[in-house]
């Protein structure tokens, strides 16, 4: 019997994704790797449909809501999807960052500042007994405290505490080779027991000089066994390959799935190890492949101003670019650490502690953006463990496999993501040009 009883629904931005737990699973909402935890992804809600697709093909046995969560109802949440009649357990959610960004003009303005009422008033509506919001450490400045106080107020007004603290993990203390902080709310309902956020895995003394513990995984343990994709120009034109792999560190042979965790109750995924996914090339300039190899490791290539990895540290935090009504900008990509280029999709999978059969857009646009507006896994993984533990819930080895099937899921444009979830494809506005 599969112990799984909690459930979980997840959102991100102006978009949520709900998981749903069965009579022996666990139902959370989250972009979906808190399965590792024992909880089940029954759901998700997202407002690019793009993104619903990808998430469609990797947790299959869910349901992808193509809505915006500020013109949603938990009601509807429910009717769509199979948590008709079930409880949510837990909601998580990943509000847009760009108001209270160091990086971006972090406006009080903007309006995504306003989805964090909406995302309460979610949770309330589920019925929830547990949330967590996850956001840039900017959420925390003082300039930022009207917008915190509001999204706090809100729960507060629908019966939910906060859990003090408001503590910033970083990922790389939980086994992730990143250097990654972000702001954790985690939530209860009045009267239940407050959760603990998680304790570090790993100590590491000085972030900035990349000072690590001996066990630590560092970039060479994340890619230093992908193949080179120099080798495959089939990797010009497609974004998979089979290829030949080297030898894998213990990090690199659980991502393969070559070995698996005692403590990882995820649902196991059947694909061809030999595939080599998610690395579509980037075809740089001779001028710049100079300028790369030039740049020392851990510095910022001059012109560029690309971080080049150190094979022996932190990546740097992997960011996800701007959405179509924003630009359409790729995220700055970190210079690989002995070859002449960015690092591909799957080499940043690899540094936010994706799985092999987790897939992206075939893009590199779309890709990076769905890595690096994500949680890396492992850290998703420690706080949905605290929760399970709050709650008294103790999984079980999942004996349900799932076949990675539906490519197709993968290449869409929005056009055609937008007819399999009958939307308009101006669900995500065009970006206005100043005349």
């Amino acid at each position: 019997m599969h112990g799984r009883d909690p459930t979980v629904l997840c959102s991100h931005g102006p978009s949520a994704s709900v998981r749903a737990g069965n009579p022996c699973r666990a139902t959370y909402a989250t972009g979906g790797h808190h399965e590792q935890a024992g909880f089940d992804v029954l759901a998700s809600v997202e407002i690019d449909p793009v993104h619903c697709a990808v998430h469609q093909f990797n947790f299959p046995y869910g349901t992808s809501i193509c809505r915006d969560i500020s013109s949603i109802t938990g009601d509807e949440i429910r009717s769509l999807s199979s948590l008709e009649g079930r409880k949510v357990d837990v909601v998580c959610g990943g509000l847009p960052c760009q108001g209270f960004s160091e990086i971006g003009k972090g406006e009080a303005s903007d309006p995504r500042n306003l989805l964090g009422q909406h995302f309460a008033r979610i949770v309330s509506e589920l019925d929830a007994d547990f949330f967590v919001i996850e956001n840039v450490r900017g959420l925390k400045f003082q300039r930022n405290k009207q917008i915190l106080d509001s999204i706090i107020e809100s729960f507060q007004r629908y019966g939910y505490n906060i859990v003090d603290g408001l503590e910033m993990l970083n990922s790389s203390h939980f086994g992730v080779p990143q250097n990654r902080k972000r702001v954790f709310i985690l939530g209860f309902k009045n009267g239940y027991s407050s959760p603990k956020y998680p304790h570090k895995f790993f100590n590491v003394e000085n972030y900035q000089k990349d000072t690590l513990s001996s066990d630590c995984p560092k970039v060479t343990d994340a890619i230093g066994d992908l193949p080179e994709i120099e080798l495959y120009p089939e990797l010009l034109k497609q974004d998979w390959v089979r290829a030949e792999y080297g030898k894998p560190s213990s990090y690199a042979a659980i991502l393969r799935g070559l070995e698996k965790r005692s403590d990882d109750y995820s649902y196991r995924r059947l694909f061809e190890p030999s595939l080599l996914t998610c690395s579509l090339r980037t075809q740089h300039q001779d001028s710049s492949k100079k300028r790369f190899m030039q740049t020392a490791p851990g510095r910022r290539e001059p012109k560029s101003r690309l971080q080049k990895l150190d094979l022996n540290g932190f990546s740097p935090t992997l960011r996800a670019g701007t959405p179509r009504n924003y630009g359409s900008f790729t995220a700055p990509r970190p210079i690989h650490p002995t070859k002449p280029r960015c690092i591909t999709v799957r080499e940043a999978a690899r540094l936010h502690s994706f799985p092999d059969w987790f897939r992206v857009h075939s893009t590199i646009w779309h890709g990076f953006r769905q890595v690096g507006n994500s949680v890396p896994p492992l850290l998703a993984k420690a706080v949905a463990s605290q929760l399970a533990l709050t709650m008294g819930y103790e999984p079980s080895m999942p004996t349900k496999e799932f076949s990675m099937r539906n490519i197709e899921l993968l290449s869409l444009n929005i056009q055609k993501a937008s007819k399999i979830y009958s939307v308009d494809p101006d669900i995500i506005a065009p970006r206005k040009r100043k005349k």
